[in-house]
């Protein structure tokens, strides 16, 4: 079974990116991934304050276990002043390196109030992943003007960005049963 975890990746109380981690939880769920979310809301910021690096901080490391036990990570990205999260950077920072992403597969959704559904967030995010060696998925979804384009219940509502959306769940799913089998076996076993 695939261990998927949702990352909504802002610390903001009310998150629309935790409204479309919810969202998207069962639909993985239905495919057979074991899912729970993660919300940054959550990071123990207070005790990194002042810059910590290389010191053992045990409710980072909590954090980071649950993060570290997924075979892939799927991550709600707002866009924040033309860019992603600054908590997001944070958790990133803390995790082990270089083994903390190396080789996970991560699926990002880009959620914004503005017209373009952090493009920039994503674009600068996926850098971030690319340097840590993660498996970036290639099919990214992006829900502009989300108060307004996205409910709860039934998803986007534009009807051809909300099948974007469920095909990118489907083939992220398929993607990481690849990935997992190649590290079992050692064959390439990605079909889509």
């Amino acid at each position: 079974m695939i261990k998927l975890k949702i990352i909504s990746a802002t610390d903001r109380p009310g998150a629309n990116a935790l409204k479309v981690a919810r969202y998207l939880a069962p639909k993985y769920e239905e495919l057979g991934a074991e899912v729970s979310i993660i919300s940054l809301r959550d990071y123990p910021i207070k005790d990194v304050a002042g810059g910590k690096y290389g010191q053992q901080i045990n409710s980072v490391d909590a954090f980071n276990e649950q993060v570290l036990e997924a075979d892939a990570l799927v991550l709600i990205v707002p866009e924040y002043n033309g860019s992603y999260p600054g908590i997001l950077k944070l958790f990133i920072d803390y995790l082990p390196y270089p083994h903390g992403l190396e080789k996970i597969p991560i699926c990002i959704v880009g959620e914004s109030s503005g017209t373009f559904g952090a493009l920039r967030a994503v674009e600068q995010i996926q850098a971030v992943f690319g340097y840590r060696n993660a498996y970036i998925f290639p099919e990214r979804v992006f829900i502009p003007r989300v108060k307004q384009n996205f409910d709860p219940e039934t998803g986007i509502r534009d009807e051809f960005q909300q099948e974007l959306l469920i095909d990118q769940i489907r083939n992220f799913y398929i993607f990481t049963k690849g990935v997992k089998e190649k590290e079992l076996t050692g064959r390439n076993t990605i079909n889509m």
